[in-house]
């Protein structure tokens, strides 16, 4: 047992009476924004002006190999909020509000629960609406986005002096660390915005004056793997992407290059100088014997190599981050090779506390280690990382794979035949692509593999996918929408030539893309001319109420010309020939129940319900009432827990068992009872 572990063990025991621990550490967790692993002095780097974070690197524990899970700093911020892969907790840009389950275990709600004083101050990056369950106190801002100039980092004052972003969050940390209570221990997450650009800025970086004559002098050589041909061998949707778009931005001539990475490395050095402030300010409190300090980066940052910036890619460049663990009370000092992850940091935290970690948390303890790659192993640290960037934005191709010590495999996920392999420990810059190499087939084919079984053990329990698909003849296309999803705000819905272009997310027949509509029955199909009775093969998958974007359904052949195929058997007790000639009916998923109503002028047309399982009679009816107005109504079975989704102007009546109800939302929640629906259509 290592001496960290050991000296844990003994200050958790000395529990007091009244349920809280004199020996309780406090814990501090600075989170920087687009922080690199190199952007550290400790990590040899001369540019880096880091002395602080050096020190508590040099008296602490430093883990060489450290990765985010998702290269972004909203799922990234998520994760370490969650302990959740973005594979279960779905949460990117664009999301509503990060779900509340995860956000009951979050690693300061259970602190504050368990006796902890909780404060953050800085950019949160995660929508949630109850932050003071999580922290005492609490501060959430980042750069402004109103002005496109140094004002963006230049706008919160102390006392009367407009200060650098950078300077406001560490003052905000000394009188957090002033005005803590003494009687219980604190944990203070700050979240600085540098050294992230400003990306609505020409000059994009924005640094403290204090650093301002940092590397006035000094000539920065050029990133590696930054010629031409490094930045071909990308995909088509890389090269045309965000990354391409902001290297142009900060890194396409020698001069801004120059000027941009220097402010880069001047803005890291901000982030330092307040460290060291926040240190100072525990040793006058005589707190800084037992207050540990976490420092990790959100995510990585391409500064120029590929000819690219940003981060968002699975190259190391994009997923390694500096992590130092510094506890005052450890005199041993680790330079740690196996991989940690964003995704072990409230694991570690909890642990650090003295509190459980919950079952639902996906990360590992983080304790100073020996220094031999296999006794890290015995301590059951990760040696294969699922790496991924989910966010479904055209400019961003999203990504996942895994990566070891040794090796880094990846594919893009819509195109999941573009596969990269590298073997890091011969090839620590990626330059060779070894994935269409013979030689290195079977790595392939294990890395592959291993990459869909952490897919599927992460997936999000919260989240279906599309079923029942059914393609009829035309060809439209229609779907069950999963209950999870509450009601759809979009769908992505692919035509492919073959199965294997389908399983690769391939959409060669045609791609609708993302498509901002409710519609999930009856779907036009837009692409190229189809062959009669030639097999096609389909698959599609939604956004849901808070705009989480599902995984694709199963696939689903069809031919032109042909008879639509149910995904499933017709159900027992199925409504009569007569309803279902009336409305269209056709048996899909089991446990789904949706009633969906198109009608159109003059008459009903092909609308669809979705009832396996029933039990019962379900009666339909149409009336024309006049020449201007015609009523359907159907009544369900007593057993029936439905969704009405309704597709037409909201001008038009529902009565619902009697009562005109709400269609704000297009989608009525039907509860177990007598189940009556008239929808009164204006047809002038």
């Amino acid at each position: 047992m290592n001496v960290w572990f050991t000296l844990l063990l003994v200050c958790l025991s000395t529990l007091v009476a009244n349920g809280q621990s004199a020996a309780r550490p406090n814990i501090i967790f600075i989170l920087t924004d687009d922080h690199r692993s190199d952007a550290l002095g400790y990590a040899g780097n001369r540019f880096a002006h880091t002395p602080e974070m050096d020190k508590l690197a040099r008296t602490g524990t430093y883990f060489k190999n450290a990765v985010v899970t998702t290269p972004i700093c909203t799922a990234s911020r998520a994760t370490i909020l969650s302990g959740m892969h973005e594979r279960t907790h779905k949460y990117t840009f664009q999301s509503g509000t990060i779900r509340s389950e995860y956000m009951e275990t979050a690693y300061p709600k259970l602190l504050k629960e368990a006796g902890y004083y909780t404060g953050f101050y800085g950019k949160l990056g995660v929508k949630y609406d109850a932050t003071d369950k999580l922290f005492d106190v609490v501060e959430d801002y980042d750069r402004n986005g109103k002005f496109t100039d140094r004002r963006s980092y230049f706008y919160k004052t102390i006392g009367k002096d407009t200060v650098h972003l950078t300077r406001y969050t560490g003052q905000k940390a000394v009188d957090f660390i002033q005005n803590a209570p003494t009687k219980q221990p604190f944990c203070l997450s700050l979240s600085f915005s540098a050294p992230h650009a400003h990306d609505s800025a020409p000059d994009q970086y924005f640094w403290d004056e204090q650093t301002a004559a940092w590397l006035e002098n000094e000539t920065i050589p050029p990133p590696p793997l930054s010629a031409d041909t490094d930045f071909n061998r990308q995909p088509d949707a890389v090269k045309a992407g965000f990354s391409r778009l902001r290297w142009t931005w900060r890194f396409d001539t020698p001069e801004k290059y120059q000027r941009m990475v220097k402010g880069y490395y001047r803005m890291i050095a901000g982030v330092d100088l307040e460290v060291a402030r926040i240190r100072a300010q525990l040793k006058q409190r005589g707190l800084d014997k037992n207050t540990v300090i976490i420092v990790m980066g959100d995510n990585g940052y391409f500064l120029g190599e590929r000819q690219l910036a940003d981060k968002w890619l699975m190259y190391d460049a994009s997923i390694r981050v500096p992590l130092i663990v510094y506890d005052p009370r450890v005199a041993q000092h680790q330079d740690v090779e196996a991989i940690a992850r964003n995704i072990d940091i409230p694991s570690t935290i909890l642990d650090l506390a003295g509190v459980k970690q919950p079952t639902i948390y996906q990360g590992k303890i983080l304790r100073p280690l020996t220094t031999t790659l296999q006794s890290n192993r015995r301590v059951g640290l990760c040696d294969t990382v699922l790496i991924e960037h989910l966010w479904a934005f055209e400019s961003i191709p999203p990504s996942e794979g895994v990566r070891t010590n040794d090796w880094k495999y990846f594919r893009y996920v819509n195109d999941k035949s573009l596969e990269e392999l590298y073997h890091l420990k011969n090839d620590p810059t990626e330059a060779t692509n070894l994935a269409k190499q013979e030689a290195y087939r079977s790595v392939l084919n294990k890395l592959r593999q291993k990459t869909d079984q952490l897919i599927a053990r992460y997936k999000d329990p919260y989240s279906g996918v599309p079923t029942g698909l059914i393609a009829d003849s035309t060809p439209n296309f229609s779907w069950v929408v999963p209950t999870e999803a509450v009601f759809q705000l979009g769908y992505q819905l692919l035509v492919a030539s073959s199965k294997d272009m389908l399983d690769n997310n391939v959409g060669d027949v045609w791609d609708s893309r993302q498509v901002r509509s409710r519609q999930s029955t009856g779907v036009p199909y837009g692409g190229l001319a189809l062959k009669t009775g030639v097999p096609y093969f389909w698959k599609v998958r939604i956004w849901d109420t808070d705009n989480r974007t599902s995984d694709y359904s199963a696939g689903q052949s069809f031919r032109v010309g042909e008879p639509g195929i149910s995904a499933v058997s017709d159900p027992p007790n199925k409504p009569s020939p007569a309803d279902q000639q009336l409305w269209g009916i056709q048996p899909q998923t089991p446990g789904n129940s949706i009633l969906t109503i198109r009608p159109q002028l003059g008459k009903l047309t092909k609308s669809q319900i979705d009832l396996p399982t029933i039990k019962g009679t379900v009666r339909a009816s149409y009336q024309r009432k006049s020449k201007t107005e015609q009523v359907y109504q159907i009544e369900l079975p007593a057993n029936v827990s439905a969704e009405l989704t309704l597709t037409y102007s909201p001008e038009d009546t529902v009565l619902l068992n009697g009562g005109k109800v709400n269609t704000m939302f297009d989608t009525i929640r039907l509860s177990p009872g007598i189940n009556r629906i008239e929808l009164i259509v204006n047809t002038y």
